[in-house]
Formats: C-alpha cells, sequence, structure tokens
C-alpha cells in the first residue's frame, strides 16, 4: 500500500479537506486562544475519525487515542500529533494495515506525528518504564474505536501512577531539576523554551500528573491563566513563523508581541515572565508538599508503632519569632497570630523563614495577604528591622521574597517595586530581570556586610539602586527621587536619607570612573569626592558597586575592575580625609540618670529602670492596645571591672534582643564621690513578654559578684534546641580604628547578631585586660556594628600592636 492509496479523501474528510478547513481555521481572527485550540483539536478529531473509520471496516477490539498534549486538546497550529493505537492483541495483520491508513494521510500533509501500536498491556510496561510515556497517558482521550478498551487503559493507568507515585514522583522531580539546570528559568531568559525552561509548559503538565497522584496538588490560583497565557504566546510563535518551535527568539518577538495585540516585545516577555513566575511558584510549593507527605508516610508507621498505634502524632511547632513559629520544615503562623492587627508580621515571618532557611508555608503567606494592614507612615522601627534582616539573610532570602511576592505582598509594602517586577534587561550582560537582579544584589551585598559601618543603609541600596527602571530618563536620576520618598517612608531620618539617594544616585559612578576615566587625573579623583560627600557614603559605595556587579553576571566583575575601583577608593578617600573632627562633647546628665548614679553610689549595687516603648494606638485601635515596640533599659553601675559582659549576659538570659546600646562614664554632682558607669540600651523581648525589673536586678548583682554562671547558662540552653540549617553568614570582622579617638583606642566589631554576642564580646576584652571606656551597639537587621572605646590599666589608648593583638585575639574568639 503507497500512500497515495491511503490519502484518498473521501467526502470532504481526506487530507485536502482537513487541510483547507485547518487553514481557515488558522487564518480566522475572530477565533483565538483556548477556542482555537479547542476548535483545532475538534477538527483534527473528525478528520482521524473519518480515517479510522474507513480502515477499521469489521476490525473490533480497536481504539485510536490522543494522547499528550493532544490529549488535553491543546492543539498549537504546528503542535505535533500524538497518537495511540490500542488493539486487544488480536488480527496483528489488520491492525497495522489500519495504522498505515492513518498515519500516512498525517505525513502527507507535513504534519508532525508521534506514534505508537500497542496493547493496553504493552502501553502499560512502556509507561512503567518510561516517565515521559506514562505522562503522556495521563492525559489519554478516546478518538475513535473501541470506547471500553480506551477506558480501561485510561482506569489501569491512573492505579498505576497512584500506587507507584512515591517511587515515580522524586524520579520526575530530580528529572525536572535537571531539565531545569539545562534550560534554564523561563521567567529571566532573554530567548526562553517556553516548553522546557523551568516554569514553562512542561512544568504546568508535571503539576497537572502530580495532582493526579493524589498526593498533594498544586496551588490553583492563577495556574490555569498562566498556561493560557504561554499557549497563546506558543500559538503566535508557530503562526509568525511557521514553525514547530518553542524557543521565542530575539528577532521573533516583535512580530509574536503584535500577533497577540501587545505594545512591544518587552511587553509579551513582561506576561511571559509573570506567567512563568506563577508556574515556577506552584512547582516549588507542590514539590515541597509531595516531600511532606512522602515523609510523613515513610516515619507513620513507627510512630504509630511507638505511641501504641492508635494515637496520631501531631507536629512539633518550634517558635521563631513573635507569632511566627516552626512546623513541619515550613515556617507558618502561631495560633495566637493575629495579621489583621499585626501590619508588621509579613516582614516578620518572612525575615524569621530567611534566617532560618526555611521556605514560608502558603497557607501563612495567603492569609497574611488577605488581611495585611497599611504600616503607618513613617514605618515603626520594627518594620524597617525585619526588612533589613530579610535583605541581609543571604541566599535565602531569595525563596522568601517569591513567595510574598507570589501573593502581592511585596507590592503592599514597596509600591515601587511594580514598575521593575518581571521588568526584563536587554542587555547581554544582565543575566537576570530587573525585580530579580535588585534581589540578588541584597544577596550578594549580605557578604560585604561586615565591610560597611552602616549593612542596613547597604542592604536597603542594593534592594533599590535600580527602583528607577521602567521610568523615562536616566535610571539614576529616577530612582534618586523615587528613593527619597521610599527612604522616607520606611522610616529613615533626613541624614539617612540623603546617604540613600546618594547611593542609588551614583551606583554607577565609581565602576564607570575607574574603567573609562584617568586616574592620575587630580579632577577625576575631585569630582568623585565631590560626589560622594563624606568617608562613609564612600564605603557604603564601594560595597554596593561590587555587588551590583557580581549579581549583573560574570562578564560584569573581574579583579581588574576590582582593582581599579579599589585603587579610585583610595584615592577618593585620601582626598576626603581631611584633617580630624573635634571631638564631641558629652551630653550633660538627665535628672533620672543622675537620680539612678546617687542611688548606685549610695547602695554600692546596680539601680536600673525599665519601661516599655510603645506606639500609639491607630485610629481603629481601642485606647490600651497599643503593642510594644521595646524596651528602654537604663542601668548605673559603681565602676568595676566586668559590667559589659555581665549585663549582657543577663540579658541574654532573659532572652532580650539588643538592639542599640551605649556604655559611659557619668560625671556627678558636686559633692558625691564616686565613679559611676551608666548604660543607657534599647532591648526588645524575643517573645513578646517584659522582663521583670527586680529580677534583672538580682541576676545582674549575682553576675557581677561572680556567683551566676552566665555562660554556662547560655550553654545550657543553646544546646537545649536543635541546630536548624539557616543562613551562612560571612566571619566576624574586628579592626582597629587608632585615628578615630586622641583619648582611646576604638575597636569595631562587626558580626552577626546573636544571643550572648555581647557577652561573648565583653568577656573577651576583659580577658585581655584592657578597660571599656565607652560602647556604642547597633543591631542593624541581623547585624551586630559595635564600637568598643578601650584603654590600657592606666587609662591611655593603646600602643599600636598591643591594639592589633586585642582585635586578633576577639576575632579568633568569635569565630570559635
Amino acid at each position: 500500500m503507497t500512500s497515495t492509496d491511503v490519502s484518498k479523501d473521501a467526502e470532504g474528510s481526506g487530507p485536502s479537506g482537513y487541510a483547507a478547513a485547518r487553514l481557515r481555521l488558522l487564518t480566522e481572527e475572530a477565533r483565538t486562544g483556548p477556542p482555537r485550540r479547542a476548535a483545532l483539536a475538534e477538527l483534527t478529531d473528525e478528520w482521524l475519525t473519518g480515517l479510522f473509520a474507513a480502515g477499521a471496516e469489521g476490525l473490533r477490539g480497536v481504539s485510536l487515542v490522543a494522547v499528550g498534549g493532544y490529549g488535553r486538546g491543546e492543539l498549537s497550529p504546528r503542535s505535533d500529533l500524538d497518537l495511540l493505537l490500542l488493539h486487544d492483541g488480536g488480527d496483528s495483520k489488520a491492525v497495522a494495515a489500519l495504522a498505515d491508513r492513518i498515519w500516512y494521510p498525517v505525513w502527507d500533509l507535513g504534519l508532525a506525528l508521534d506514534h505508537s501500536v500497542r496493547t493496553p498491556a504493552e502501553a502499560r510496561k512502556t509507561a512503567g518504564e518510561d516517565l515521559k510515556v506514562q505522562l503522556g497517558l495521563l492525559d489519554a482521550r478516546h478518538i475513535a474505536g473501541d470506547l471500553g478498551l480506551t477506558a480501561g487503559l485510561r482506569t489501569a493507568v491512573l492505579a498505576d501512577w497512584r500506587n507507584q507515585a512515591p517511587k515515580r514522583l522524586p524520579e520526575l522531580q530530580e528529572l525536572s531539576a535537571e531539565r531545569a539546570e539545562r534550560q534554564g528559568e523561563l521567567q529571566y531568559l532573554l530567548e526562553p523554551d517556553l516548553k522546557e525552561a523551568r516554569g514553562g509548559l512542561r512544568d504546568a503538565t508535571i503539576l497537572r500528573a502530580v495532582a493526579a497522584s493524589w498526593l498533594a496538588d498544586a496551588p490553583r490560583e492563577g495556574l490555569d491563566d498562566a498556561r493560557r497565557r504561554l499557549l497563546d504566546v506558543r500559538d503566535a510563535l508557530h503562526l509568525t513563523t511557521g514553525r514547530a518551535t518553542d524557543r521565542l527568539s530575539l528577532q521573533e518577538q516583535d512580530q509574536v508581541a503584535a500577533e497577540l495585540g501587545l505594545l512591544d516585545a518587552d511587553t509579551l516577555l513582561r506576561q511571559v515572565y509573570e506567567a512563568a513566575r506563577v508556574i515556577s511558584y506552584a512547582s516549588d510549593v507542590t514539590w515541597r508538599e509531595v516531600g511532606r507527605v512522602l515523609r510523613a508516610r515513610a516515619v507513620r508507621p513507627r510512630l504509630r508503632a511507638m505511641l501504641g498505634g492508635g494515637a496520631k502524632p501531631t507536629a512539633e511547632r518550634s517558635p521563631l519569632a513573635e507569632g511566627v513559629v516552626e512546623q513541619d520544615g515550613e515556617v507558618v503562623l502561631a495560633r495566637a497570630a493575629r495579621p489583621e492587627r499585626d501590619p508588621v508580621l509579613p516582614l516578620r515571618a518572612a525575615a524569621a523563614a530567611a534566617q532560618a532557611g526555611l521556605p514560608l508555608s502558603l497557607h501563612a503567606v495567603r492569609r497574611m495577604a488577605a488581611s495585611v494592614r497599611p504600616l503607618p507612615t513613617p514605618w515603626p522601627a520594627e518594620a524597617r528591622e525585619q526588612l533589613v534582616t530579610l535583605l541581609g539573610s543571604g541566599r535565602p532570602t531569595v525563596e522568601v521574597w517569591e513567595a510574598l511576592e507570589a501573593e502581592g505582598l511585596i507590592t503592599h509594602f514597596l509600591p515601587d517595586w511594580e514598575r521593575v517586577r518581571c521588568r526584563p534587561q536587554r542587555n547581554a550582560v544582565h543575566i537576570w530581570t530587573v525585580d530579580r537582579h535588585l534581589i540578588e544584589t541584597a544577596v550578594r551585598a549580605s557578604e560585604f556586610t561586615r565591610r560597611v559601618h552602616r549593612p542596613d543603609l547597604l542592604l536597603v541600596a542594593a534592594l533599590l539602586h535600580d527602583i528607577g527602571k521602567g521610568w523615562p530618563g536616566d535610571h539614576s536620576v529616577a530612582g534618586e527621587i523615587i528613593v527619597k520618598d521610599v527612604a522616607a517612608r520606611i522610616g529613615f531620618d533626613r541624614d539617612d536619607v540623603t546617604v540613600l539617594s546618594t547611593l542609588v544616585r551614583h551606583h554607577l559612578l565609581l565602576v564607570e570612573t575607574a574603567t573609562r576615566r584617568d586616574l592620575e587625573d587630580p579632577a577625576t579623583v575631585r569630582s568623585v569626592a565631590e560626589a560622594v560627600g563624606s568617608q562613609g557614603t564612600l564605603e557604603l559605595l564601594h560595597a554596593l558597586t561590587e555587588a551590583d556587579a557580581l549579581a549583573t553576571g560574570p562578564a560584569a566583575w573581574s579583579s581588574w575592575r576590582g582593582s581599579l575601583v579599589a585603587d579610585l577608593v583610595k584615592r577618593v578617600g585620601a582626598v576626603l580625609a581631611g584633617d580630624d573632627p573635634a571631638e564631641p562633647e558629652a551630653a550633660a546628665p538627665t535628672a533620672e540618670q543622675e537620680r539612678l548614679a546617687i542611688e548606685a553610689i549610695a547602695t554600692g549595687s546596680p539601680v536600673l529602670a525599665l519601661r516599655a516603648q510603645t506606639e500609639p494606638p491607630a485610629e481603629e485601635q481601642s485606647p490600651g492596645e497599643a503593642e510594644p515596640l521595646g524596651v528602654e533599659l537604663l542601668i548605673a553601675v559603681p565602676d568595676q571591672p566586668g559590667v559589659l559582659p555581665a549585663v549582657a549576659g543577663v540579658l541574654a538570659m532573659h532572652r532580650l534582643t539588643v538592639r542599640t546600646a551605649e556604655l559611659s562614664a557619668l560625671d556627678l554632682p558636686d559633692g558625691v564621690e564616686g565613679a559611676v558607669l551608666l548604660l543607657n540600651w534599647r532591648v526588645a523581648a524575643e517573645y513578646g513578654s517584659l522582663p521583670q525589673a527586680a529580677r534583672l536586678r538580682a541576676d545582674l548583682v549575682r553576675a557581677l559578684d561572680g556567683s551566676l554562671d552566665i555562660a554556662g547558662r547560655l550553654a545550657e540552653r543553646d544546646a537545649a534546641y536543635p541546630r536548624r540549617r539557616g543562613v551562612v553568614a560571612p566571619p566576624p570582622r574586628v579592626t582597629v580604628h587608632p585615628a578615630a579617638s586622641r583619648l582611646a583606642t576604638v575597636i569595631e566589631v562587626r558580626a552577626q547578631d546573636a544571643p550572648g554576642l555581647l557577652f561573648r564580646i565583653g568577656r573577651a576584652l576583659e580577658d585581655a585586660s584592657v578597660r571599656v571606656r565607652s560602647a556604642h551597639v547597633s543591631t542593624l537587621g541581623a547585624n551586630a556594628v559595635d564600637a568598643f572605646y578601650v584603654t590600657g590599666p592606666e587609662g591611655a589608648p593603646l600602643p599600636g600592636e598591643e591594639a592589633a593583638a586585642v582585635a586578633r585575639k576577639l576575632e579568633e574568639t568569635l569565630r570559635g
């Protein structure tokens, strides 16, 4: 039999009749998208039914089945036809002849055909050996012939899939990960594969397969729309190119956009990225749920045996922050959490999740998104600190940020984010969309927080440095204007707003000047110095420059570029150094400070005052409903060794987080003899309960007289909690600033904030036989930046070599 023999039209249902009807359908402008795909599948069904009927006359136990995309009724203009000729094992010659009468007309039209001829047993066996075949059969749809044969196969394949799911789903996840590694992420690629890239049509199909296993289901909101959008783009791609391709190449994007009635190629890519982001996030959530279910199935028999076979085990809940707990490997809301009355909760939960290296649960994010309240303007201090902590958490920030983004919480807190969200960057150097580049820059900047005096400003500048993209003109100029508003809204003071706006305005200044100007020309260095304005801003700009370049792509940074920028920074720093500023005069003590100091001298023991700082009630709250922002702690202690580690250790024991701290010697009024140290600290209770002042004072007395083993108590508490896989923080860094003071040696410590950190620092300085004249402690997000003004026993600054030795020993202690 020849192809001509089997290609003759039968009453208009042959190849030429089908081809004409197909052409009319594809050129009909009134019908596009899902209606056109469904109509094309229906037209193809009718044609193949005619071919089957003409060749299967008198033949029983045979059916024609559509599988894969055709089985789902998703025929794009150049899609393959995935067909299975199913038979019961009867007359093999007649079945082969029937196959020829169907396959040849398809080939004659130039249509791609993926075909097979199998019995149900053979189909099931092949599916058991080949995941791709099994996935295709899950979408099997009857076209013609023995309906019972097709229905029986569908039932058997679904049963096999559900029975084998615990084994096959991990295999499918591994294959998906390998494919993503090869193809990249659809939501960031300039020339993406709409089907095979991560977040593409293949992943959307896999989510259907996971749902069919009954083990887990994907979050459905927006998923169907995302799939439809990608299918619409593929339809337009097929029509404009005339080829069966899934690769959206640069030279075809304008035509595809026009076919879809979109403004331009950027609008097209943004819609593709948004769809891919929905599918990628749904995949992440779904695979996490699959893992949870499979782990639960694996341990349930053992737990039931341990519990006597009857009781149902409950998931352990471990507190992470106020209103936030860890449960079963995810971050969820505590039972008492009230997101409708706690506008900071989403940021607090996100920061806790990123710090713990854990995902935010879908239910928690959606609950917060559904009931979140607007933050006051400016933001309360806690909200700003939680944002900084989130940004400074390193690589885990990305997954947590994506979870917030998926439910609209990012644009709730930062409305200006909408313009950069999913925005493509048509630059060969950039590998990310604008929004992902900004997050990547924050991730990179978190590695440099030990290099700068204000990690919080570095991290926020990293997040916002390209916020002006999407606005007309120079994005640095536009960004400067936007950041002034955003930074003030977030709650930074006027000086910090100025620094942030300068960083955004000049975030390209160092690398562009270093690589494009003569650094030997004094005018070059002076111009940079004038733009930057201060040593502190220069330090921040240097770190931001490197983080920005590293987050752009491998071509944006090199050791050569780094050395040029470092040379420029050194030269600019020399211009900015000038003369040392005059020593600031100490502020006069307040009446309360004097009262506490006099009482401390009179009693010979520490005296403290403790009070909560609260936010005024919002308009919708009743009086008395204000929530605590922190605790102001004022301590007066007769001057003696060991004050700093004693106070810090007692606070750590009581689960108080130090946000800011100052330690200084207090000048007493005339007629009062003695020396008093004054500690003015702002602390916060980890889980919202305020400490008792009497208990704090009693423990402080015991710590100072040596009867309280603080180190042992803290070690016992740490040992009682299991170690979580969290963010890997950069190592601590201790430096000496010899020119910072004429009266003392300034030792600066930059480290990851943690319970007991200040206690360890204070004890190490005491062991080094130096006296702490004053301490200025600041916790910026997850970073502690502490400056200690120390002297020798006689009250003089430390010699250079001795100061360096103290710094080295302190750094070794903190790293050990």
